[in-house]
């Protein structure tokens, strides 16, 4: 990530699985609680598996608020 102005550009770099690697800035109070689920005595086997988890669950909340309020084309 570099910091442009006030703005913050964040550089994509893609793998050969095809997935995307992204780098972010996080609080430590949220790494934290993020790794108090991490782990063998966790719900998630690493950190990366909890954040795409964490994502894909708020991208289904974003969506069932969008459906809500009609926002949501046709697929």
């Amino acid at each position: 990530m570099t910091v442009r102005g006030n703005r913050a550009v964040f550089r994509e770099i893609r793998r050969p699985s095809g997935m995307p690697k992204i780098s972010v800035e996080v609080p430590q109070e949220l790494l934290d609680d993020l790794d108090a689920h991490v782990g063998e005595d966790g719900k998630f086997v690493n950190r990366s598996e909890a954040i795409r988890a964490s994502i894909r669950k708020t991208l289904d909340l974003l969506d069932q608020i969008d459906a809500r309020h009609g926002r949501l084309e046709d697929a």
